[in-house]
Formats: structure tokens, C-alpha cells, sequence
């Protein structure tokens, strides 16, 4: 027996890279070429395999270290027999284009192309090449995991399956140990889409599933070919929001209705309040603005079309119909938009309505949003009138079924009946979960919102 150390072998075009999983541990009995740990970078997750066998005896590094080739990562008692291997030892590597992550979800998020296991020799003219070659035949599915274990995977092909909706308890690992590949969840995806393996082993599809979207890998251009480059990191607001945009997106069938609310009466009362309350000479005046108005209305059109107001169960097959009224708003801040709630809108006023946005958009501009200030909409109101535009295509929040989307507002002459007055417009597009909403109650829904906004009068009733 000798104690001999095992370092980073030559991991291709890579200058540094972060451990994110330690994969053995002090005492474990290793072979040549069982995976050790596993690092990513920007554009790739890659396991490092061992190149001696034997006992660990001491691992020299942590999860979120980094490494280099020739960096040590472990001491071990090599077996008397156990030659090492080349430095050039295959590495299974994982092609990971990150993304942005989820509002409950984890930070960041990996869109990842099909693994192939390649000579790092070979890894250059790989990714230089577009990825056409046929994934390989399904395998017959193997059991399901045991009730309870742990799927071994690594964190990157866990946001794979996480982003397709696969459940890898579902999914059995061809790699040492049971450890399970990208491949083994593409095939685990493609054994379902072709009826090999029975809707009851897969993913429940109910309320929303990834499975069945068969996506061509995300192309990885050098493109400082083609000029010159900056590298800008994603804010950490956009890190984990995106991975959510783009789930609801592909998950919700979306529905848009493009509509017109005349608020010149209502604007005129916003003005009147905020130039009375500024004569009173008190600096601590709540100045109102059209949104809080649009937030109170909304409650009147929930109460009368509830469907709106509801989510889909875990299954898809029923309505939860919410008996509260949490209303979110979209606030802009440096790091970009986030969300905060308003809680029972039904049993506030205009004035508090306006205030607790006032306080909620400051907290959010300085970071100091709590997470129980940002949770429990149940429906969400995004408004870009203070910028400017016509209408545009909001994403709906989920649980939520619905969310409404607000342009800014502009005079038109609109006809009466008798003559063309000018009238304040303010564009509104709402859009629906299909599943939930039809066309008719979408339109039903726009129609009486604008009218309630041109006469708030119908709130009391």
C-alpha cells in the first residue's frame, strides 16, 4: 500500500472551475475511472473521474472551491496492483447554457444539451460541430427507484429534469452506482413520448409538465468571431426569475385580450384628491396614483368572474377558488422587476391601497423586500403606463391563472353617438390560462374591468 494524490486531470479548454458536488467521501473503496467530484463553469458540468483505485483517505478540497488541472483533490491508499491511468482520461461532460431560476425555485437554473461521454481530445471538435447525432434506442425501463431513496444525480442533471418535469425517482441511472446520466433522462422522456414506459410512471401531467418537448440543444456560438464582446453577468433578480418566466411560458397556454378603458372621469378625481391633500401643506400626503385605482377595480371584476381568481390543483382536474383577494403588482428596480402582494385589497380603501405600494416599491428599490411580502397573490397586475407603449404580452405568474397588463394612457376622440370627444385611454391586456378561461370570459371579464374604471361608482354595488 502507498499514499499517492490524486488531482485534476486535464479538463480541456476550462481555466477554472467550481466544485459543486463531492461525490465520495474519506473511507470509501474507489476504481479507476468512478467519478469523484463534480465542477461547472458558464457553459459546462463536468465529473472528474478517479485515476487510481483504492481507499480515500483525505479530501483536500469543498463544495464551492475552485480547481484547476493539477489542482489536489484527495489522498488516497492506492492498492498495490492499481496502476494509474493517463492524465488524459475521459470526462463525462455535461453542456449546461445557464439561465436564469425560479420565484421558489433555485438560483440558477441549466438548459442542457445531450451528454456524450468524449476524449478531451475529441472535445474541441465536438462542440465545434452541431449536435446531429440520433440519441441512442431506449433501454428497457428499469424499476423505479426504492420508495424513499434519493435519486443519485448531480445537481446540473437535476435542473435538467426539473426543467422538463421529469421526476427522477422515476428515472434509473446507467452510470456506476446507479448514478443518473442526461442521456438516461432523455431516454426517459423519449420511452414515455412512445408509450414504453405507461402514463403512470410518468410525470404527472395534470397541471403543468415539461415532458413531450423535444428541443433542439441551445446553440454555443464564440462570438467574438464575429466582433467584439462583454461579458455581463445576469442580475440575481433576473438569475432567479427567468428559469419561472420561461416554465409558465412553455407550461401555460396563454391567451391574450387587448382592450380600452376610458378613465378621463377617473383620472380628473385622481388629480382632485392629490391637489387637495397637497393644499392641506401636510409632506406626508399619500399621493394616489391610477394603479392603486386599477388594483381596487380589479377586486370588483375577481368577485364577479372568481374563476380568475383561482389556480389549478396538482392534478389539473380541479379549481381552487380563492376566497381572499392578494393582489401583486410588478415594481421596477435597478436589479429589475420584482413582485410584491398586497394583502385583502377587498377591505382596504384607495388611500391605504396607494400607500402600502408606496412602501412596498420603496422596500423593493433598496432590497429590503421580505419573502413574505413577495408570496400569496392570487392575482398579479404588471404596469408599464409610467413608460410608455400600446399593449404587450404579460406572462402569467403561476399558480395564478391570469395577470393583467397596463400601457400608458393617451388622449383619442372617441365617438359618443352623436360627436367624437376626447377621451383619456388607457390600453389594458389581460392574459388568461386557457385551461381555465375561454375566449368568451376573458372578453366578459376586460369589458366589465373597463367599466368599472370608467365609473368606480360600481365598486359599491
Amino acid at each position: 500500500m502507498s499514499l499517492i494524490e490524486v488531482k485534476v486531470p486535464d479538463i480541456g479548454d476550462f481555466k477554472e472551475v467550481e466544485v459543486i458536488e463531492l461525490m465520495v467521501k474519506p473511507g470509501d473503496t474507489i476504481k479507476v475511472d468512478q467519478s469523484l467530484i463534480t465542477v461547472e463553469s458558464d457553459k459546462a458540468s463536468m465529473e472528474i473521474p478517479s485515476s487510481h483505485a483504492g481507499v480515500i483517505k483525505e479530501i483536500k478540497i469543498k463544495i464551492g472551491d475552485k480547481v484547476k488541472e493539477g489542482s489536489l483533490l484527495l489522498m488516497m491508499e492506492a492498492a498495490a496492483d492499481a496502476a494509474p491511468i493517463a492524465a488524459s482520461t475521459s470526462t463525462s461532460i455535461t453542456a449546461a447554457a445557464e439561465t436564469s431560476p425560479a420565484s421558489a425555485a433555485p438560483a440558477t437554473v441549466a438548459a442542457a444539451e445531450p451528454a456524450t461521454s468524449v476524449k478531451p481530445a475529441a472535445a474541441a471538435a465536438q462542440q465545434a460541430t452541431p449536435a446531429s447525432t440520433p440519441v441512442a434506442a431506449v433501454p428497457t425501463p428499469a424499476p423505479a427507484q426504492t420508495s424513499g431513496s434519493i435519486p443519485h444525480a448531480s445537481p446540473s442533471i437535476r435542473k435538467f429534469a426539473r426543467e422538463l418535469g421529469v421526476d427522477l425517482a422515476r428515472v434509473a441511472g446507467s452510470a456506476p452506482k446507479g448514478r443518473i446520466t442526461q442521456e438516461d433522462v432523455q431516454n426517459f422522456v423519449k420511452s414515455v413520448m412512445s408509450g414504453a414506459i405507461g402514463t403512470a410512471a410518468a410525470p404527472t401531467a395534470g397541471a403543468g409538465s415539461g415532458v413531450g418537448l423535444d428541443l433542439l440543444p441551445w446553440p454555443s456560438l464564440d462570438f467574438s468571431k464575429f466582433g467584439g464582446t462583454e461579458l455581463l453577468p445576469l442580475s440575481r433578480i433576473k438569475k432567479i426569475s427567468g428559469p419561472s418566466l420561461h416554465r409558465n411560458w412553455v407550461m401555460i397556454p396563454h391567451v391574450t385580450q387587448f382592450d380600452e378603458a376610458d378613465v378621463t372621469e377617473l383620472e380628473e378625481l385622481r388629480k382632485s384628491v392629490n391637489a387637495a391633500a397637497a393644499k392641506t401643506g401636510k409632506g406626508d400626503a399619500i399621493k394616489l396614483t391610477m394603479l392603486a385605482f386599477v388594483i381596487k377595480a380589479c377586486v370588483a371584476a375577481l368577485k364577479k368572474f372568481p374563476a380568475f381568481n383561482a389556480s389549478l390543483d396538482a392534478t389539473g382536474a380541479n379549481l381552487i377558488l380563492k376566497q381572499y383577494y392578494h393582489i401583486g403588482f410588478a415594481a421596477d428596480t435597478p436589479n429589475g422587476l420584482m413582485v410584491p402582494v398586497i394583502k385583502d385589497v377587498d377591505k382596504k380603501g384607495i388611500t391605504q391601497i396607494a400607500q402600502e405600494m408606496g412602501e412596498l416599491s420603496a422596500q423593493a428599490r433598496e432590497g429590503k423586500l421580505k419573502p413574505a411580502d413577495m408570496q400569496g397573490a392570487s392575482f398579479t397586475i404588471s404596469s408599464l403606463g409610467g413608460i410608455g407603449g400600446t399593449a404587450f404580452t404579460p406572462i402569467i405568474n403561476a399558480p395564478e391563472v391570469a395577470i393583467l397588463g397596463l400601457s400608458k394612457s393617451s388622449m383619442k376622440p372617441v365617438w359618443d353617438g352623436k360627436q367624437f370627444m376626447p377621451r383619456l385611454m388607457m390600453p389594458m391586456s389581460l392574459s388568461y390560462d386557457h385551461r381555465v378561461v375561454d375566449g368568451a370570459m376573458g372578453a366578459r371579464f376586460s369589458v366589465y374591468l373597463a367599466d368599472v374604471l370608467a365609473d368606480m361608482r360600481k365598486t359599491l354595488l
